[in-house]
């Protein structure tokens, strides 16, 4: 098999004529035909037909890759992760409602507008808190692969099974049991979804070889993120309409699905690329800087720095389930069938229309033109779409107003949609890029740690700050007669939700500002370069009074096969290709 020329710094083409994107040592990175197999180096083959990518960590683990990730083992965890978000978000959006009574006035716990809210942010902190543990079970303990398990089975599952069961009148008791939903909504429920969330996606990412698809893993998580999607709008379509006229069936549902989608994910086990855990998380070695690359390695705390940066348009998006659930509770249905819960479809829609956009126009455009958009320019654009969702929900709060105060009447639930759309584009923007830049930043044995920490500005930061605002705001959501029910009408109308929204929009515009900063673009752009520099250079261990000492060796035969004839002495503080003649190099050892 013949070897590509690593000194022509021209892109390769396949049979077709395609470009190929080149990594830095001149390897291609979208490797995914036969007919490009020529272009890589033997040391990368593994000689299996079904996975002929071979990649060995450096810890000296052997991986073997399919040509085809998406179809051969990703579209197995798409699935699990398209039912299991069915199920989230088809009862996440539901739950203010419940909980206020609003789909059975009978059998409810009778929250208050403002501690429904509070309850289902706190509930969604703890889902977006909890990730570090799914983190910890699989970087040290089980893997990937056997905490999805874990935390589908132990927690997901269960939680979701006790939430319908306290719906069923007198089932659990003859008052409704509080209890039940304290244990289903804040621990077990939001614990298993924690679990599941740090792990899956970068599970998912770890099906493509590190260095020669790492060009597909941008367009990877866009489509993760757009499956994410598919099951929201799905759930959200279904869900809600049923719940109107059951509850209980509503969320047997989400139920069912969720156990078909743990079937589905074991049916693919031996299709997976399934790292074992490196048990380094809380050893001393761990930080040891003997250990290989060890000095090289990116901290938490600095993947941390990146990925809080979109915490401010997160303040805002977690305002879908909570405060614009609140404010369209008072507006008429659409078509008499699609309550406020229903219009967060429109969300679903706009990541997965404006995701396929993104993914498929967008970003292969740039990068054909060797333009990468700036990670923090991208949070910066979300935060931007995030503002004009929380200016026409002003809007819409005034028309509420108006209409009710001047005619006594209702304005459709579907004057929402605007908000709905513009956050849903800001997703793809803001969320998707923090998912990538948290795996293609970290160091290989904290990835899912790394996504836990992203998790965690995606929801935990902001749904606390959300409850503090919410009681910070409290007197701004009472009605006339000093309470915070405001589910009707004529409660609405008296309170004053206009100005917490102009406080959600003053942080949207401050998103903006942090991330178009120059300093903070080119911090997080260094960060990301280095992550790259550590993934294209294999770490080894430094020899003692020899920290120049050649890497490999002339007369090393896989040394000159791989230089084809050229023969340069290659150093630690050097890069991995061929360059100078022997002769050049020679005068330099001698000097």
């Amino acid at each position: 098999m013949s070897k590509p020329d690593f000194d022509n710094e021209e892109k390769l083409s396949d049979a077709t004529g395609d470009s190929k994107c080149l990594s830095n040592n001149n390897l291609p990175c979208n490797i995914h035909e036969d007919t490009q197999l020529c272009n890589i180096p033997q040391e990368f083959l593994s000689g299996c037909k079904t996975r002929p990518l071979l990649h060995i960590d450096d810890l000296g683990n052997r991986f073997h890759y399919a040509l085809q990730p998406m179809v051969y083992s990703v579209i197995f965890i798409f699935i699990v992760e398209l039912l299991e978000r069915f199920s989230f978000y088809g009862i996440y959006y539901t739950l203010t409602v419940f909980l206020t009574g609003g789909y059975n006035e009978e059998w409810n716990p009778g929250f208050t507008s403002i501690k429904a809210s509070s309850f289902v942010s706190m509930s969604s902190m703890v889902a977006f808190t909890t990730p570090f543990i799914g983190a910890i079970l699989a970087d040290s303990f089980f893997g990937e692969y056997k905490s999805i398990l874990f935390g589908l089975l132990l927690f997901y599952l269960p939680g979701i099974v006790l939430l319908t069961i306290s719906t069923i009148p007198k089932f659990l008791g003859h008052e409704f049991n509080e209890s039940a939903i304290i244990l289903s909504l804040l621990v077990l429920w939001p614990l298993g979804t924690g679990t599941i969330k740090s792990i899956v996606n970068v599970f998912g990412a770890k099906q493509f070889h590190p260095i020669l698809q790492s060009s597909l893993i941008e367009s990877y998580y866009v489509n993760f993120y757009m499956c994410i999607n598919v099951g929201a709008l799905a759930g959200i379509a279904l869900v809600p309409i049923i719940a109107q006229h059951n509850i209980t069936l509503a969320y047997a549902l989400p139920c069912s699905l969720i156990a078909i989608g743990g079937l589905l994910f074991i049916a693919g086990t031996t299709r997976y690329v399934k790292s074992p855990p490196r048990g380094e998380m809380f050893s001393p070695k761990s930080t040891n800087q003997d250990v290989p690359g060890a000095s090289n390695r990116i901290s938490l705390f600095t993947i941390f720095r990146i990925t809080i940066l979109i915490v401010p348009f997160c303040v805002g998006y977690n305002q879908t389930p909570t405060t614009f659930i609140v404010q369209g509770m008072v507006m008429d249905k659409a078509f008499g069938i699609f309550d406020v819960a229903s219009m967060n479809g429109f969300d679903a829609i706009s990541v997965l229309i404006f995701g396929h956009i993104t993914a498929s126009y967008i970003y292969p455009t740039l990068a054909s033109r060797n333009i990468k958009l700036p990670t923090t320019y991208k949070f910066a654009i979300g935060s931007f779409l995030g503002s004009l969702a929380i200016l026409w929900a002003i809007f819409v709060d005034r028309m509420i107003h108006d209409a009710y105060e001047n005619h006594g009447a209702k304005i459709s639930v579907l004057w929402q949609a605007p908000s709905y759309i513009l956050v849903g584009w800001g997703e793809i923007f803001a969320i998707s890029a923090s998912y990538e830049v948290a795996f293609q930043a970290s160091s290989p044995d904290k990835k899912v740690l790394a996504s836990a920490a992203n998790i965690f500005c995606v929801g935990g930061i902001p749904n606390l700050i959300c409850i503090f605002l919410y009681h910070s705001c409290s007197s701004w959501f009472q009605n006339e007669k000093g309470d915070t029910n405001i589910q009707h009408i004529e409660d609405y109308a008296t309170a004053k939700v206009e100005n917490y929204f102009f406080v959600l929009l003053g942080i949207m515009l401050f998103g903006i500002c942090i991330n178009i900063l120059p300093s903070v673009r080119d911090f997080v752009t260094s960060v990301e370069q280095k992550a790259a520099d550590i993934v294209r250079t294999p770490a080894l261990k430094k020899r003692q009074n020899d920290e120049e000492a050649p890497l490999l060796t002339p007369q090393s035969k896989k040394y000159r096969r791989y230089t084809k004839g050229k023969v340069p002495n290659l150093f630690k503080m050097g890069s991995m290709r061929a360059g100078q003649a022997q002769n050049t190099l020679e005068k330099h050892n001698n000097v």
